[in-house]
């Protein structure tokens, strides 16, 4: 569901970038990211043996910590456009449920493009140039990895199958 609303997203984008915000946001994020909140181990992780402290030192976008506060500053700025329907002087004042929405998904739309420059712009400095870039790179084609990876998870969650067993990276080390 995350990949494909992510590419419905991507596509809607370029006739009506609010709706993209509000699919991006509501269906894809909110969905991919529960599954990195709730389903990813938290303890040492036996496939790839590493604790959980060390991925999260070594992730480059975005870690638990950095995701918890974009979460949080996604899901409260609704509230700024509640308190002052203007969102300081941005936006007409909305005079229906629809438009009020509408503003919702624009502001989502600048959340996301600022968190994704924001973090872009401060690996340049905390890291290199290169890595910066990488980040953008990465983001704009996730969904289609998503899609290739994520295709076959429906018949795996039919089958029983909850947690992937990773027997591949297994094989691989073999």
């Amino acid at each position: 569901m995350s990949a494909a609303s992510f590419i419905v997203a991507y596509i809607t984008a370029f006739t009506d970038p609010a709706k993209s915000a509000l699919i991006g946001w509501l269906v894809s994020m909110v969905s991919r990211q529960s599954g990195h909140f709730f389903f990813e181990p938290k303890g040492y992780d036996e496939v790839n043996r590493a604790t959980h402290k060390y991925k999260e030192d070594i992730k480059v976008g975005y870690n638990l910590r950095r995701k918890v506060i974009l979460h949080a500053v996604w899901a409260l700025s609704p509230a700024l456009l509640w308190v002052d329907p203007t969102f300081f002087g941005v936006f007409p004042p909305h005079a229906s449920g629809a438009e009020f929405v509408r503003q919702v998904g624009e502001i989502w739309l600048i959340v996301g493009i600022g968190a994704l420059l924001f973090r872009t712009v401060q690996l340049f400095f905390l890291k290199d140039v290169q890595t910066g870039t990488g980040v953008v790179d990465q983001d704009h084609h996730r969904p289609l990895h998503d899609v290739k990876i994520y295709c076959k998870a429906p018949l795996y969650l039919m089958r029983g199958e909850l947690i992937d067993p990773m027997g591949e990276v297994e094989a691989h080390r073999a």
